[in-house]
């Protein structure tokens, strides 16, 4: 199907209007092309690579840009990455489209995008005459506008040098010196926001990175986020955040460089999009639901009819459930109430009085009846029961349905913006508790707008990190806040080392501390010698250090230790999962098992001065008073007897507000402190590093035994795990929440053995003639630079 516009035919596909050369419009088209039909003798491909099974086939991915000589894969930045094997070509969207000496002369079906076989040809024989001023390399395609300007560059290259590429007429590239700015207004004072975007702070300041709105004086950007969203939204949908203006948003963006495809919006793409928002939601989320049939059972003109919120409709309860009377009542969830009630509209509605008999109708008698499973109760007691709803609110302990109770593969966090502040007031305590779901990465990196350009170097001896690393944070001039820079000593050897290495092998130390008790999910213990010298405040000081400054969380916190320091311990419930006494779980274990009042009597005669010693003795006159026993042990032996622990951890843990952060954040910091880290596989390794590529076949065939080996390393065919890489590499065992700052990145050197540099993250491979003496000289590397630190053959591993 197509349609016309101003007399051009337009196709029902992404198409771009491009100028070229002759003044004459035409039309770029995207052409579905399969990807790897068939396969020549004459490929780019060498042939050990052919040779490989199925399942190396991603490797083909990475083929080189004929433009640019990258293997980057990244559609937001260099655009939709093709390979062509028709053609022996892969190319670049985007170096295709700003290369200078090329223009589309095709129809939709011809050549590439519409651009003909022979003209790419030429280009690329054009562009290798030039070299590029960034990386000094030949096939720079692309040049400046400006008339004055004679620089030559690769797309990639110019976008890591802050080019700007005009995505609109004649799509134009200026380069650092000749690009556009955005004008400051007048009297205008440097201050920050968050990007309406992705909610990370941004300075008030025009810059490559940072974008302001033509139309909202006060709505700045990422680039990034920018172009994000225009390449999901399309022309038909991008606008701005805030007024929804499109033409002049619109104009300013292309100006500055962000490509709008002529596409509809993703989210209309996707067949059966909106089909969730025909359907009524039918749930009854108060804490203690009566109904014997479930949550979701809904049965109309009856007691077990759901209602749901009159204001959001995203809540519910059975009309039984709740203090509702009739059906006619309107109900509030409690974010909506609580809501409404900040804003001083809010009035309790009226008491009413029960209809007269002769009125009631069959919904009023069924609602008079008692539950078939629970016995009636009083109005007030029914208020207790209604709860908010468990979206947004988590009060107490933890419930065992919450979703933190998941992994973290399995549980999906919600980047909301904090617009609204829903806060739940404990009954018991009366403390506020505000919980909001958010990105733990996000919320890290906003913490770390409080680090400062100051440098802080310590010495640390990596034989007893422990003890200097409190040497280091105790001296006068620490400030947490200061850039940290590690120097690591080793006898008479002094070696700039890694903060990520630093930091991953300090957590790890702290996990295996006598500070902490317990196999996998660890409680804090009571150690006396450790309170005095006051290092429960180190090592919640240590953690706080640790994840704003990019280091990696110490995975041990037990569900109960993390609701002690975010709701505190008045509103935690120990379990027996949490005692590590052998004693103590024979005498809890005693006293559960007890089957009648004389055993229970006898359990408590025989545990007499242990229940003395820790004031939970009591009189037990009926067989249920060991329930209320058992929760007096746990709370005592699991919470009381380590107050002053907690105490001084949590003051620890305040350092830099990562305190004040979880008890807002629950949810995020819950899975970064609770749950072991994502299993390391080759896609994440993989996707994790940037290839930097030299010459075209050797790199190629390097970059197939790279992916042989990860495949290989993870099926358990070598000693080495995904771990043991990625500490050669970066010197952590995990992929911190912050991600690593430089970026890893892998390039290719004709040597004989790897080289992994921590202190940049990067990682250099060997180029060998076969697959067997890639593995054995990555093997060998590895193995010694982990096992064999001290003696550093080799290579150093720095």
């Amino acid at each position: 199907m197509a349609h016309w516009i101003s007399g051009k035919k337009v196709f029902n596909q992404p198409i771009t209007i491009v100028q070229c050369a002759t003044k004459q419009p035409v039309q770029l088209l995207f052409l579905q092309s399969q990807f790897l039909s068939r396969l020549n003798g004459n490929d780019l491909i060498s042939k050990e690579l052919i040779s490989m099974n199925e399942n190396n086939l991603c490797q083909l991915q990475n083929f080189a840009c004929v433009l640019c000589k990258r293997t980057d894969d990244h559609p937001e930045k260099y655009g939709e990455k093709k390979t062509y094997h028709d053609y022996n070509l892969t190319v670049h969207y985007y170096c295709l489209l700003m290369s200078s000496g090329i223009w589309q002369r095709g129809e939709e079906k011809d050549g590439v995008y519409g651009f003909l076989i022979e003209d790419i040809r030429k280009e690329v024989n054009r562009a290798s005459k030039l070299k590029c001023c960034i990386c000094k390399k030949n096939g720079a395609s692309i040049g400046c506008v400006s008339s004055k300007c004679k620089r030559s560059y690769h797309f990639p290259c110019g976008v890591q040098k802050e080019c700007i590429f005009q995505f609109t007429e004649n799509f134009g590239s200026f380069c650092w010196d000749h690009r556009p700015v955005q004008n400051t207004p007048s009297g205008h004072c440097t201050v920050s926001s968050q990007c309406t975007i992705c909610l990370e702070y941004v300075e008030h300041f025009p810059t490559y990175s940072i974008l302001g709105s033509p139309c909202c004086k006060n709505a700045w950007f990422h680039r990034d986020c920018l172009q994000v969203q225009a390449l999901s939204a399309g022309k038909f949908f991008f606008k701005c955040p805030l007024c929804n203006n499109n033409d002049k948003f619109q104009s300013e963006m292309l100006r500055m460089g962000i490509h709008i495809p002529e596409k509809d919006a993703s989210w209309e793409l996707e067949e059966n999009a909106y089909q969730e928002l025909l359907q009524h939601y039918q749930r009854c989320d108060v804490r203690r639901c009566r109904c014997k049939e479930g949550r979701e059972y809904n049965e109309p003109d009856s007691k077990w009819e759901i209602k749901r919120c009159q204001y959001c409709g995203s809540s519910g309860t059975h009309l039984a459930c709740s203090s509702i009377r009739t059906w006619r009542q309107n109900w509030e969830c409690f974010e909506c109430r609580s809501i409404i009630y900040n804003s001083g509209n809010f009035q309790r509605p009226k008491k009413r009085s029960l209809p007269n008999s002769e009125n009631i109708g069959i919904t009023n008698c069924l609602l008079e009846q008692p539950s078939p499973k629970f016995s009636r109760q009083s109005p007030r007691t029914q208020n207790k029961d209604s709860l908010r709803s468990p979206k947004i609110l988590h009060q107490g302990s933890l419930a065992p349905n919450s979703c933190l109770d998941k992994p973290p593969c399995s549980r999906r966090l919600t980047l909301i913006s904090p617009l609204i502040n829903v806060a739940a007031k404990n009954p018991s305590t009366k403390r506020q508790v505000t919980t909001l779901k958010r990105d733990v990465s996000n919320i890290l990196r906003e913490l770390g707008y409080q680090i400062r350009q100051k440098t802080r170097k310590l010495s640390i001896n990596k034989d007893n990190i422990w003890d200097s690393t409190i040497k280091g944070f105790r001296r006068r001039n620490f400030n947490p806040s200061d850039t940290i820079e590690v120097l690591f000593c080793n006898g008479n050897e002094n070696i700039n080392g890694s903060k990520h290495e630093f930091l991953s092998l300090l957590m790890g130390h702290l996990e295996s501390s006598s500070l902490f008790e317990g196999s996998m999910s660890k409680n804090l213990s009571f150690n006396s010698e450790a309170l005095k010298e006051n290092l429960y405040y180190e090592a919640g000081r240590m953690i706080a250090i640790s994840l704003v400054h990019g280091g990696p969380p110490p995975f041990l916190f037990s569900k109960t230790l993390f609701n002690c320091l975010v709701y505190g311990p008045e509103n935690t419930e120990p379990t027996l999962e949490d005692v590590e006494d052998n004693n103590v779980i024979e005498i809890i274990t005693k006293i559960k098992s007890s089957k009648n009042l004389t055993h229970l009597k006898s359990a408590v005669r025989d545990c007499f001065e242990y229940l003395s010693q820790i004031g939970c003795l009591r009189l037990v006159t009926m067989l249920s008073d060991k329930d209320m026993l058992v929760k007096d042990i746990l709370m005592s032996h699991v919470i009381k007897r380590v107050k002053a622990p907690l105490d001084s951890f949590q003051e620890g843990l305040k350092t830099l507000d990562v305190l004040e952060k979880m008890q807002k954040y629950p949810e995020a910091f819950y899975s970064i402190l609770c749950h072991k880290p994502e299993r390391l596989t080759t896609k994440i390794l993989s996707d994790l590093f940037t290839m930097h590529m030299l010459s075209e076949a050797q790199d190629t065939r390097a970059m197939g035994f790279w992916m042989s080996y990860l495949q290989d390393v993870e099926s358990g065919e070598s000693v080495i795990t995904l771990e043991d890489i990625l500490v050669f590499a970066t010197g952590c065992r995990s992929i911190p929440p912050v991600g690593f700052q430089p970026t890893p990145s892998i390039k290719f050197l004709p040597a004989d053995y790897p080289v992994g540099s921590k202190c940049f993250n990067s990682l250099t491979l060997p180029i060998t003639n076969t697959y067997e003496e890639f593995q054995e000289n990555m093997d060998f590397a590895i193995r010694n630079a982990l096992g064999l630190a001290k003696e550093k053959k080799y290579y150093t591993g720095y």
